[in-house]
């Protein structure tokens, strides 16, 4: 009887221990997630309100303090600000710079392709930057592509109404020919 007492006991100690562990566990995956978001909008801002670089678009992604910085600057100098900056930011603790660098001689011949490279990196600044001023909205869980005018959003919102106004900033914004949600909402 004192040993089934005494097995019952430690099992339950066991179970407690190990819920708990699972707990801290998603309480700390919660937790790095939205570390991630905010070390993610902070980042973007910094590059978009920089007035010494020359930005074509970049995009930023974070996982676990790393930012990765994709897309296309206009110099290799401001490739290494794009990475200084990012640096600087608070709980950043490495930065992947795989921006190209484009420059006017990259389009030689095709103007057209280079002028609309322009228009659609002025769409995405103009786009993100209303985003992340939205105080009704979660900027800095959602990316922002631009093609030819077409602009796709992905990521991650807390709501419908967070999804339908986003298209609709994206929408609203000059030069813009079609609008892809692809953003889902948090559950």
């Amino acid at each position: 009887m004192k040993r089934t007492i005494l097995t019952c006991l430690i099992a339950t100690a066991s179970i407690t221990t190990s819920f708990s562990t699972l707990a801290d566990d998603r309480s700390n995956d919660w937790k790095a997630t939205a570390n991630d978001a905010w070390i993610d909008g902070k980042v973007e801002a910094t590059l978009l309100f920089n007035g010494q670089l020359n930005t074509f678009d970049i995009n930023t992604d974070v996982n676990d303090g790393k930012v990765i910085l994709t897309g296309k600057v206009g110099s290799e100098v401001d490739k290494r600000l794009a990475t200084e900056l990012a640096e600087s930011i608070e709980g950043v603790d490495e930065v992947d710079n795989r921006l190209s660098v484009v420059t006017p001689q990259d389009y030689e011949g095709n103007w057209d392709t280079f002028t609309q490279d322009m228009k659609d990196a002025k769409i995405a600044t103009v786009i993100k930057t209303r985003l992340l001023l939205e105080s009704e909205l979660s900027g800095t869980d959602i990316n922002v592509d631009v093609s030819q005018g077409v602009v796709t959003l992905a990521g991650t919102v807390r709501n419908p109404s967070e999804r339908d106004l986003a298209v609709a900033i994206a929408k609203n914004t000059a030069d813009v020919s079609d609008v892809k949600s692809e953003l889902s909402v948090d559950s």
